[in-house]
C-alpha cells in the first residue's frame, strides 16, 4: 500500500504537531499528534490506525514521520506513548516498533450500586469541595498544592512534572467545562488554610454512567495521616448523593504507586485490565 503522509497544523491545540495519512485514493488511514513541551524534555505521542488499514505500514510511515520531526526539535529528549492495553494492536506495534516499556499501569472500577465506603475524620484539617473552577480564595493554595503529584511514580518513563500556578489550574478546569464535562475536587485543608491534599473527578454532563478520576495527591510534610482515602471516601459519597445515575467510578494507577494502590483496593475499587506506556528515545545532540 502507498501511504502520503502530510503534515498538518493543529489549531485547537497549542505547541501540538498532526499528521494525517491516507492512501492513494485519499481515503484517510490513520493520524498522529505530538505535544511538544514549552522547555524540551519528553514529548507525548499520540498514534491511531483505523482498524481495517492496519498491518499495512501505516502506523511506521506515521511513527517515521514523527521520529523525524522530534529530531529536529531542541531540547527533546524523547517520544512517550499514551496508554495503549496490554495485548493489544497497539501494544504489539510499540514493541515491533522496538519502543520501551517503561511503566505499566492498572486500570480500575469502583461500583456506586454497592455500599460506601466511609473514613474517620482526620484531626487538623477539614475538608472542602468545589465544582469546575476553584474558588477564589483558594486559588493560590491549591496550584502550590498541585507539586504533590511531583513524585508519583513514573518507573522509567523520561517524565518531567510541568510547574502549576493559577492559570493553569483555571485552563484545566475550562477545557473540562468545555467539554460538557464537570470537575468534582475534594481537598484536605489544613489548619493554616493551606491545602495539604486534593482529588480530583471528571463527571459526564449528564451524571449518567462512569466517572474519571484525574489525580490525587498529598503534600509530603502531611502524609502518613489517611488524608488520601479519607478525601476519596468523602467524595465518593458526595458524587453517589449529587449524580444519583452515575454508575461507576473509575481510575488508573502505576503498579509501582503501592499507596495509592492500597488505598483503592480498601475502597473497593476492582482491576479492569492493564495498561502500558512506551517510550522512544531520540539521539542526542551530534
Amino acid at each position: 500500500m502507498t501511504v502520503q503522509i502530510t503534515p498538518l497544523v493543529d489549531a485547537l491545540v497549542r505547541n501540538r504537531l498532526a499528521w494525517l495519512a491516507s492512501g492513494e485514493d485519499g481515503r484517510p488511514l490513520g493520524t498522529a499528534f505530538l505535544r511538544l513541551p514549552p522547555g524540551g524534555g519528553y514529548a507525548d505521542l499520540e498514534l491511531d490506525v483505523h482498524p481495517a488499514e492496519r498491518r499495512c505500514g501505516v502506523g511506521t510511515s506515521l511513527l517515521q514521520a514523527v521520529v523525524e520531526a522530534a529530531g529536529t526539535r531542541d531540547g527533546l529528549r524523547s517520544l512517550l506513548t499514551q496508554p495503549v492495553r496490554e495485548d493489544s494492536p497497539g501494544d504489539l506495534f510499540c514493541a515491533a516498533r522496538g519502543l520501551r516499556r517503561v511503566l505499566r499501569l492498572t486500570y480500575t472500577r469502583l461500583p456506586l450500586d454497592g455500599p460506601l465506603p466511609t473514613h474517620a475524620d482526620v484531626r487538623g484539617y477539614r475538608l472542602v469541595h468545589w465544582e469546575g473552577t476553584v474558588p477564589g480564595e483558594l486559588a493560590a493554595t491549591f496550584a502550590r498544592s498541585r507539586s504533590a503529584m511531583d513524585d508519583m511514580p513514573m518507573d522509567d518513563a523520561d517524565y518531567t512534572p510541568d510547574p502549576w500556578d493559577v492559570d493553569r489550574v483555571h485552563a484545566v478546569a475550562d477545557a473540562v467545562s468545555r467539554r460538557g464535562e464537570i470537575l468534582c475536587v475534594t481537598a484536605a485543608l489544613s489548619d493554616d488554610g493551606e491545602i495539604a491534599g486534593f482529588t480530583e473527578l471528571v463527571v459526564p454532563g449528564d451524571g449518567r454512567g462512569d466517572a474519571q478520576h484525574y489525580g490525587t495527591g498529598v503534600l509530603p510534610a502531611h502524609r502518613g495521616h489517611g488524608l488520601a482515602r479519607w478525601m476519596k471516601a468523602a467524595q465518593i459519597a458526595r458524587v453517589r448523593a449529587r449524580f444519583p445515575a452515575l454508575a461507576g467510578l473509575l481510575a488508573d494507577t502505576a503498579d509501582s504507586n503501592a499507596a495509592m494502590r492500597r488505598v483503592n483496593d480498601s475502597l473497593g475499587y476492582v482491576p479492569t485490565h492493564r495498561s502500558l506506556l512506551y517510550q522512544h528515545d531520540l539521539p542526542g545532540p551530534r
